[in-house]
């Protein structure tokens, strides 16, 4: 094993002045390297912006998933914290892809980059077109909250309104990224739906909170010969855990009715669903509205971001956005789906 490679324990994060500048294709494959595997050379950027992520050949084998974190994100602790969750749900022998662990080391560090290695999982998004497919999902993802239920976590966030809600909109406020003509009418609009949001969630109860997985929709789900797998917990928190199917609904009302019966068909054989959690569906997809767009802009530095996102950050962006979230309020003061 190489020097120039070191394992991480609970230490402070790498410092933010770092960027991907220097993640040079040489200072990827060495990493690799230095874990002890002979690349051939061969490296594929795989689809993702808030880290990097790479297919990296391996000589007579087949290829390595190696994952930049991007710096100052996560502390380590966090991070390490993740990857105990995934090899908590892998050795419960529920399909999720944990990191490799390299002389007992799942995060690692080179060239000033934390990193982690990931066996290749091949699959397609799933469609999820089929109420058998639709079950099957319920019942891992319920196995999945079975595991997260058992403890807390210690250093992940929380899903909470302050964190979605009202940071997010502080920072597009306070960084100006909203045209003139727009601020008045998304200060009052984002302002009222907070408000809706949190009456919502007193009115729901306290609900269960759980480890979830976080950012659980068909895109971090991979469809293979064997079944599905979920891939990438970077987003991991806790929450309700109504979080991790909502983003599996999709088209109109009735047809989020029907998807969301059988998935909870296939849930229920292997954990209880508080049904209270229903009416959270649109405050939950609200928050990731909202969030999302602080998301692009917060990360807006990032050159990747401009050239994968051009649509961002115009007019016409911001006047289909505050579209979308008046929207949201009038879906929020309709019922809650029910089973």
């Amino acid at each position: 094993m190489s020097s120039g490679n070191r394992f991480i324990g609970n230490q402070p994060a790498v410092s933010e002045s770092a960027d991907y500048a220097g993640l040079t294709p040489d200072v990827i494959l060495n990493a690799v390297e230095q874990c002890g595997f002979r690349t051939d050379g061969r490296m594929l950027a795989l689809n993702s912006y808030e880290n990097r992520v790479y297919q990296v050949g391996i000589e007579d084998n087949v290829p390595l998933i190696a994952k930049f974190y991007r710096p100052g994100r996560w502390t380590n602790a966090s991070i390490l914290e993740e990857h105990r969750f995934s090899q908590e749900l892998a050795d419960e022998e529920i399909p999720v892809i944990a990191p490799l662990q390299v002389a007992g080391n799942s995060l690692l560090e080179a060239a000033g980059f934390r990193f982690a290695l990931y066996p290749r999982q091949g699959g397609h998004w799933p469609e999820l077109n089929s109420q058998a497919e639709r079950e099957w999902i319920g019942r891992l993802i319920a196995r999945m909250h079975a595991v997260g239920a058992t403890r807390p976590f210690e250093h992940r966030p929380r899903l909470d309104v302050e964190s979605f809600g009202h940071a997010s909109c502080r920072f597009l406020l306070e960084h100006d990224f909203l045209p003139g003509h727009i601020e008045l009418a998304y200060r009052t609009l984002t302002e009222d739906l907070l408000q809706q949001i949190t009456a919502i969630l007193q009115r729901s109860g306290k609900v269960k909170e759980i480890r979830l997985h976080g950012d659980c929709h068909p895109g971090n789900i991979l469809w293979a010969h064997n079944g599905p797998h979920f891939v990438d917990l970077d987003d991991c928190r806790t929450g309700p855990a109504i979080q991790d199917l909502w983003m599996l609904l999709s088209g109109e009302r009735h047809e989020m009715q029907g998807q969301l019966i059988d998935m909870l068909e296939g849930y229920e054989q292997f954990r209880d669903f508080d049904t209270r959690e229903l009416q959270l569906i649109e405050p939950l997809r609200t928050l990731r509205i909202i969030h999302y767009a602080a998301w692009l802009a917060r990360r807006w530095h990032d050159p990747a971001f401009p050239l994968a996102f051009p649509w961002f950050n115009t007019s016409r962006y911001w006047e289909e956005h505050v579209l979308a979230l008046r929207e949201q309020a009038g879906l929020m003061s309709e019922p809650a789906l029910t089973v």
